[in-house]
């Protein structure tokens, strides 16, 4: 078997993109998009159906052009999750506006609308996964989502204290970036490369990974955003990890064995301390991690760009 092959026998694999034909050729059970890619994707005149349709949709929704906009960008986002949904045999994550991310009840109200058009369009919310940015914001909004029935993946997650905080409210996924906390730390140390068993993105989805399961959380770990294929590798066993069709054709065309370095029974001998979840803390832990701080505020600004490309593109053709 192939390395892809492989993987999947330990890891749920799931695919980060919103290109349709990437996920019909690696069958993933699973599909993450977010802001960006929805842009990226929403630029492709193979999807110009799901965008005028969303455009139909804004026109006869609403009145005000500001509300058009966001009736148009709400839709958007939603049809290119339906179609994931005709691809895919498991869930899609489908992203809130990332500058509702330190809005709790902006971001409730958002994830209703969301829903709502899921659920108008005859998709089960079970197979709907709200992605949030892990502020603490964020967090208290994913736990009032989680109690009405309407799961959530927090996303933008750099730490154990992001983490902990999202095990204790119940979410249903968190999506910890690999990728993104090695560029901050060979930026920091001033070095070209860093080898995956040394890699400081994998430390902390195992740390995080073994937490969960020494005391027995619900909540599934999904490493996301890789650099390499040997990130993956380092972190076969995890819940689920979701992969670039670049880095998924890489494994799919590479031979080798593949040992799962992950597992319940490794995580039950570690010697670990809870954390404590109360706001102040998590303020304070995140104030004392330098990278964690700088790559969420990065990651929110990065997205919010995004949006308003697509937004502006939106408005121009309504």
């Amino acid at each position: 078997m192939n390395l892809l092959e492989q993987l999947k026998n330990s890891t749920l694999v799931v695919a980060d993109t919103g290109d349709f034909n990437s996920m019909m050729a690696f069958r993933p059970t699973d599909a993450t998009t977010n802001p960006s890619l929805i842009y990226a994707s929403a630029q492709n005149e193979a999807y110009r159906p799901l965008i005028e349709d969303a455009l139909h949709h804004a026109r006869k929704s609403a009145a005000d052009r500001t509300e058009q906009i966001q009736k148009a960008m709400d839709k958007t986002a939603v049809n290119f999750g339906l179609k994931i949904l005709e691809i895919v045999p498991g869930r899609v994550s489908t992203e809130v506006d990332a500058r509702l991310s330190f809005d709790t009840q902006g971001t409730v109200r958002k994830a209703h609308d969301l829903i709502e058009l899921y659920e108008a369009a005859g998709a089960d919310r079970e197979r709907i996964l709200i992605k949030i940015a892990s502020t603490w914001e964020g967090i208290q909004a994913a736990q009032i989502l989680e109690q009405e029935g309407i799961h959530c993946n927090l996303t933008l997650l750099f730490s154990i204290a992001q983490a902990a905080c999202c095990a204790e409210a119940g979410v249903t996924l968190i999506s910890p970036f690999v990728g993104r906390i090695l560029d901050w730390h060979k930026k920091n140390r001033g070095v070209s490369e860093i080898a995956p068993c040394d890699d400081p993105g994998v430390k902390s989805v195992t740390d995080i990974y073994n937490y969960y399961k020494h005391f027995g959380y619900r909540t599934q770990v999904m490493g996301a955003s890789f650099r390499s294929i040997g990130e993956i590798t380092e972190l076969a066993g995890c819940d689920l990890l979701t992969i670039s069709p670049a880095l998924l054709k890489e494994l799919e065309e590479a031979q080798g064995e593949i040992t799962p370095k992950l597992s319940k029974e490794n995580a039950m001998k570690q010697h670990i301390s809870r954390i404590d979840c109360t706001e102040k803390s998590f303020r304070w832990l995140m104030n004392e991690d330098a990278m964690a701080t700088e790559k969420l505020a990065e990651g929110i600004r990065n997205f919010t760009k995004d949006i308003i490309k697509l937004e502006s593109m939106l408005g121009e053709m309504l």
